[in-house]
């Protein structure tokens, strides 16, 4: 009876994995052209291009949003979420991304030939009435805990965002032991990177619970150095009342 159990249990243990490899795998689509399209979203990657028309439309016809570089001005990648796609006029193949940049919650299109992505693993959640940060990882919550936001004046911004960049910060104590960089732009326009919203340590954590910010949602380096392994690029954000 006991072997019996265990020839149940591992049958069950590879049917599950086979299953989540059969998921995976018909998660995207190669066309004839050798496109990678991406069927899940919301999914995340980079350029395969150095530049690229962010359209309002799927079509090369329609009006341009933004140019987005393969590089960022500070060497870094640039991180791509996508968060549906469509055919266009000629029958190829188009992402709906979301837009970094002021305003906040812009979105447009761009081929799908001109990105590799792949299905996102992670989405943030931050309440600022309540003042929390949860993270779910492959369908399981993996994170709770207490943050200090925007002041009145500069609330943190609503929306649906990502995870743009992430860095480890030099000679910051200010911002902890890790830093995300999301793509939220702030009411300041004058702070550091042109305003731009972060999740990050600190190093005066008796803030936390508080209002207090230029923006930015500010964590213990604790919940920090978990965000590092949870949270990576790509993630989506959901900023909340």
């Amino acid at each position: 009876m006991k072997r019996f159990a265990t020839l149940i249990f591992l049958a069950a243990a590879i049917a599950a994995i086979a299953a989540a490899a059969s998921a995976h795998a018909g998660s995207s689509a190669t066309r004839a052209d050798g496109v990678v399209v991406e069927k899940t979203f919301p999914a995340a990657g980079q350029l395969t291009v150095n530049s690229v028309a962010v359209r309002r439309r799927p079509a090369t016809t329609a009006r341009k949003v933004k140019t987005m570089t393969q590089f960022r001005s500070d060497f870094r990648p640039q991180e791509i979420l996508a968060v549906a796609s469509a055919t266009g006029p000629n029958g190829t193949p188009w992402y709906r991304i979301s837009v970094p940049g002021r305003p906040n919650g812009r979105y447009g299109w761009i081929p799908a030939a001109d990105v590799a992505l792949a299905p996102t693993i992670a989405q943030i959640v931050v309440n600022v009435g309540h003042r929390t940060i949860d993270v779910y990882r492959r369908g399981k919550h993996a994170l709770h805990a207490t943050v200090a936001v925007g002041a009145p004046g500069m609330e943190t911004p609503l929306g649906h965002y990502y995870v743009a960049a992430a860095f480890k910060p030099v000679n910051d104590p200010f911002l902890g032991v890790w830093a995300l960089e999301t793509s939220a732009y702030s009411k300041l326009s004058d702070w550091p990177g042109g305003g731009v919203v972060g999740i990050h340590g600190t190093n005066m954590p008796w803030l936390l619970g508080k209002a207090v910010s230029h923006g930015c949602v500010r964590v213990s380096n604790t919940t920090a150095s978990a965000l590092k392994r949870l949270a990576p690029l790509g993630t989506p954000i959901v900023i909340k009342a």
